[in-house]
């Protein structure tokens, strides 16, 4: 399958990104994060939303409120980049307009990132913002876990801890996650290059830095796929690319999450690329997206 048209002009918006790093092999991680958080500058602003800078459970986060919000209701939402670029504010305009979509606040979690911090960090920060949300009166039931690539990773994870701590979270929202670590799946071969920011190289690189000890890609709070157990989660939509190395492990995912018994809504984009969904405004399909995720949480928390 080749991208779409709408793709392809996202893809020419990437590539300048991945030019730099195969051009500049000793670039810092620094220049890289800034590089990465220049992505979310061309998507929509969603208007009539505030954002407040705030520390949740000694975490970093931009809250996303939308005027007259449910104050109740909140998404927690992890951001992508390979748990090692993006940021809080890369994806504030995305955490926003889904904010602003169901009428809930959002707070959009800027967690510690490699390779400064390996890999158990990064969950020890989220669980660190479910408790204290939940020690600042909300209710499980109100929150949602939400999160795009390595973020849809950890809202993956967080759903399965939540789950085992007799916790009942809102709903699940997985935008092509990272689950399983192994790779080899024909989509990890078949989009390695030049299908975008994403690409089977960077994915090893990340990992590289994410999980330096090859040991903890067998642990499931890595690989979300290796779970004992699936059943007794919240409702899910996972939402992919089918032009990106990660749409197989998500289609597999999906089907894990449904075998167990769970309530599952897949959404696959043809054409689009990894990435496509932070970019409201700019594609057809993206906009499309927004809207069927909106649907899926307005039918589940209804």
């Amino acid at each position: 399958m080749e991208i779409s048209r709408e793709a392809d002009t996202l893809r020419a918006l990437y590539q300048n990104w991945t030019d730099q790093m195969v051009e500049n092999p000793d670039l810092t991680i620094a220049n890289l994060r800034s590089m990465f958080d220049e992505w979310g500058q061309p998507a929509l602003e969603p208007e009539n939303v505030s954002y407040k800078s705030d520390h949740v459970g000694g975490v970093e986060a931009i809250w996303a409120l939308p005027a007259g919000a449910d104050t109740s209701r909140v998404i927690v939402y992890t951001h992508g980049g390979g748990f090692a670029v993006g940021s809080a504010d890369s994806h504030r305009k995305m955490a926003g307009h889904l904010a602003k979509v169901l009428g809930v606040t959002s707070v959009i979690l800027h967690y510690r990132r490699a390779p400064e911090h390996p890999f158990p960090a990064q969950i020890e920060d989220a669980v660190a913002a479910y408790k204290a949300l939940l020690d600042k009166g909300f209710k499980a039931r109100n929150i949602l876990t939400a999160g795009d690539s390595a973020g849809g990773n950890l809202a993956a994870v967080i759903a399965l801890m939540a789950r085992d701590a007799q916790l009942d979270l809102a709903a699940q929202i997985l935008i092509y996650p990272v689950t399983d670590y192994r790779g080899g799946t024909p989509s990890f071969t078949k989009y390695a290059t030049g299908y975008g920011g994403l690409e089977a190289e960077t994915v090893t690189w990340f990992m590289d830095h994410y999980l330096p000890d090859t040991a903890t890609r067998e642990d499931w709070r890595a690989s979300p796929d290796k779970a004992a157990s699936h059943a007794g989660l919240p409702p899910a939509l996972v939402l992919l690319a089918e032009c990106d190395v990660l749409h197989d492990e998500g289609v597999a995912y999906a089907d894990q999450l449904s075998a167990a018994g769970n309530t599952v809504e897949l959404l696959d984009y043809s054409g689009m690329i990894h990435g496509f969904f932070n970019h409201l405004g700019l594609v057809d399909a993206t906009d499309d997206a927004h809207k069927a995720v909106a649907g899926f949480l307005q039918k589940t928390l209804s």
